[in-house]
């Protein structure tokens, strides 16, 4: 073989970007089907405080009740104790009760907790129900709509949001209204 001409040179090298750009093209609409399928199926996971992932939204047949709060808001002591009224209410029957803490895990936010940090708040507030983590909000907030904590979301049989129940006045019993729609539910 005799070696290329160097006008040639210049061609080859673009042949090859041009390849490499359509390869990168195609590795990008991949991965953006993949997200849209992600986000198409509806699942929401949350990490347990031990690490597993939890499907929120994967509990078909049993109504779902959210309480999405954080360890530093002034009324976590109130909502802790509503979610675990709730829990006891729905004992034995077709429905699951989450705390979804939307404290930040970036060492760099205001509004950090580590998991030891979420346990101590479960203890104090003798939290009865198992605890996940959405960071910041980032899944469950955008997801439901929800634009104030503390807030409980229901999900019905299917995983689709049936309610949302924002705030919490402790002069008000709003596990009256959540009982309701959750009844309505089962």
């Amino acid at each position: 073989m005799y070696p290329e001409p160097a006008s040639n040179l210049p061609k080859r090298e673009g042949r090859v970007s041009t390849e490499m750009k359509r390869i990168k093209g195609l590795i990008g609409l991949f991965g953006l089907i993949a997200v849209i399928a992600a986000a198409a199926s509806g699942q929401t996971p949350l990490a347990t405080l031990g690490g597993s992932n939890v499907d929120i939204q994967g509990h078909r047949g049993k109504v779902v009740i959210l309480a999405l709060g954080a360890r530093w808001l002034p009324l976590s002591g109130k909502q802790a104790e509503y979610t675990n009224v709730l829990a006891k209410r729905y004992t034995g029957k077709d429905v699951v009760v989450y705390f979804v803490a939307t404290d930040s895990t970036s060492t760099k936010s205001k509004n950090f907790a580590s998991n030891e940090d979420l346990e101590k708040f479960v203890a104090g507030s003798k939290l009865t129900v198992p605890v996940l983590r959405d960071s910041d909000g980032a899944a469950t907030l955008k997801k439901f709509g929800v634009d104030q904590l503390p807030t409980f979301v229901i999900l019905d049989k299917q995983g689709n949001a049936a309610g949302t129940f924002g705030g919490i006045d402790p002069k008000f019993d709003i596990t009256v209204p959540i009982s309701k729609a959750v009844d309505k539910l089962l």
